[in-house]
């Protein structure tokens, strides 16, 4: 893998007296593919909301190396755009959110990349739920990110639709020398499409190593009756 990009030790999350998320110590690396996982309710959203800097953490730091604070590609699980802009209004907008000095050639690529081109006149709100994931993915590169976060990227999608969203991914990480981190709830996707998977129980980490030294039989191990 490559240099890495974020630090986070000690990140911990509490409402309250609850604690949601327990302190734990996580490091990724450009080029790397990492999947979290776990049952309902492990806190697999709420940490990719703050390492998205959606929220912050109630405890510990995050500690970027270079530029990367500023490059992080969140990619939640409803679609983060505006229904009644169109594919190129919505791009022209979230570039310029994010500083490109020239948000029309920005969203052009970006449309180009996402292969939107057949929908970029169309109005986001009547776009079919796997184009509007490529959209709401491609919101995201708008700031040529170093880290993507994906929350549960494929949950909506048909198997076509998933298949081609993996490759897409994968190609991004190649090409763009970037880390991706996403959530899945099923221990064989997060094992075909991920070079490291991160295993929560009840907000703990409970297994951090290669995808494939996980199962699904380890998985019921490691998690027990939350599963």
């Amino acid at each position: 893998m490559g240099a890495p990009l974020l630090e986070a030790r000690g990140i911990t999350r509490s409402y309250g007296s609850f604690e949601a998320l327990a302190p734990v110590d996580l490091t990724f690396a450009r080029g790397e593919r990492v999947a979290l996982t776990g049952p309902n309710g492990a806190g697999k959203t709420t940490r990719l909301t703050i390492l998205a800097g959606v929220q912050a953490p109630s405890g510990g730091t995050l500690e970027w190396t270079g530029e990367s604070a500023s490059k992080v590609g969140w990619v939640p699980q409803r679609p983060a755009l505006y229904p009644r802009l169109t594919t190129r209004e919505n791009l022209r907008l979230f570039a310029g959110l994010e500083g490109s000095d020239d948000p029309p050639a920005t969203a052009d690529e970006l449309i180009r990349r996402a292969d939107l081109g057949d929908f970029a006149d169309r109005r986001a709100g009547a776009l079919s739920t796997g184009t509007m994931q490529r959209l709401n993915l491609a919101i995201a590169l708008a700031g040529a990110p170093s880290l993507l976060l994906l929350d549960e990227p494929t949950g909506t999608l048909s198997p076509d639709q998933r298949v081609r969203l993996w490759q897409w991914l994968a190609d991004l990480v190649r090409s763009d020398d970037m880390a991706l981190l996403f959530s899945t709830q099923s221990v064989e996707e997060a094992a075909r499409h991920a070079d490291r998977v991160i295993v929560l129980a009840r907000g703990r980490l409970v297994h951090d190593g290669p995808a494939n030294a996980l199962d699904e039989a380890s998985f019921m191990a490691l998690v027990g009756d939350d599963a």
